[in-house]
């Protein structure tokens, strides 16, 4: 299997899931997954938890990211335990940070930013790797192996942030400007495929009473641009450009991030230039930078075949399971909505007692 089918596979299997996606999710049914009955009333009903389709797409897209991120390091040969130490430890990092930003960045602690998880990552993750190299392989070339890892994260990243947008379609947050405040050339250009959030539930609609109103899709356009950003990585990295692989994913979604603020009609924070914004440029020049100083080292030829087979395993798929379902339990129960759950039965339903027994009671 060469680098043009693994990448044309996963492009297929994105195209369906995003079109799908886009033409399903702004709907209202589509935002709360289940309810799980918590405490009970006085009235005899329940007060529930309610677990969102926010925290099942977050988690597909930690299960994906997750999962490039061991599949590549092992086309190279890189041990799966020392992948998944470097892949844990960064996540240890990004996923704290995505919360701790957003409370500093927006003022509350009910959200997450991916943007702030990302530039935590950005920074970090380098550090974080190298450390978790030093310890895991000191025998062995660490600058290899932390290239690899470095160049398996960012694609893994893009990939991941990609899928995840579809969890703010299904929620309606990051949502863009009304397309009636749009000069002339994107109303024209989005007429047919704008997004209208139905429900008062959605973000769109309990934050800034846009229910019902044709807006920018920038949420559909991100899960692109990141998908993109993903998929070229994964090809430079099977092509034997580990450092290209690392480097290209984050400047394409960063400077989307960049460009995509200016589209969106949430709140941001303060200033014309937003926090996120200056997140992105600074992660953007921090990786450049950080790539063109890394150290030469030999770069074995990726082997496909092999990296599957590293997928392949018990360990690897309990690893993506595990995180995925940490994803969904930490993002997927929802703070900022309430329910309440009547149960009853269902009377045509009941198989009725033996005659006997009902003559003799």
């Amino acid at each position: 299997m060469n680098t043009g089918v693994v990448v044309g596979v996963m492009a297929l299997g994105l195209a369906l899931l995003f079109a799908w996606s886009f033409r399903t999710l702004p709907g209202e049914r589509w935002q709360i997954l289940a309810v799980l009955p918590r405490q009970r009333e006085t009235d005899g009903a329940w007060r529930g938890v309610n677990l969102t389709y926010y925290g099942l797409f977050n988690a597909l897209g930690m299960a994906a990211a997750v999962a490039v991120a061991v599949f590549l390091p092992g086309t190279v040969g890189l041990p799966p335990a020392y992948v998944a130490c470097c892949v844990l430890a960064v996540l240890a990092v990004v996923l704290p940070a995505s919360k701790i930003i957003n409370r500093l960045v927006e003022g509350h602690w009910h959200g997450f930013t991916v943007g702030g998880g990302c530039f935590a990552g950005m920074v970090a993750g380098p550090w974080v790797v190298w450390s978790v190299t030093r310890l895991a392989l000191p025998t062995a070339d660490g600058a290899t192996a932390a290239l690899y890892v470095m160049g398996a994260l960012a694609p893994a990243y893009a990939l991941g942030e990609g899928i995840g947008r579809l969890a703010c379609i299904s929620f309606g947050c990051c949502y863009g400007r009304p397309l009636a405040d749009c000069p002339a050339w994107l109303r024209k250009a989005f007429h047919h495929r704008a997004f209208v959030f139905e429900g008062r539930l959605k973000k769109a609609a309990y934050a800034h009473g846009l229910q019902g109103q044709r807006l920018l899709p920038v949420q559909a356009l991100t899960a692109v641009v990141s998908s993109l950003a993903g998929l070229a990585g994964v090809g430079l990295f099977l092509s034997g450009h580990p450092l290209s692989a690392c480097i290209l994913p984050i400047v394409a979604t960063q400077t989307w991030r960049f460009v995509s603020e200016f589209l969106r009609a949430d709140y941001r924070g303060v200033g014309r230039i937003s926090a996120y914004q200056w997140m992105a440029f600074a992660g953007a020049v921090y990786t450049v930078a950080f790539g063109l100083l890394w150290p030469g080292a030999p770069r074995p030829a990726p082997d496909v075949a092999r990296g599957l087979a590293v997928l392949w395993t018990p360990g690897t798929i309990l690893l993506v399971e595990a995180v995925a379902t940490f994803a969904f339990v930490r993002m997927g129960l929802s703070t900022v909505t309430a329910s309440r759950v009547a149960i009853d039965l269902v009377p045509d339903r009941i198989t009725p007692p033996p005659v006997q027994d009902r003559q003799s009671g």
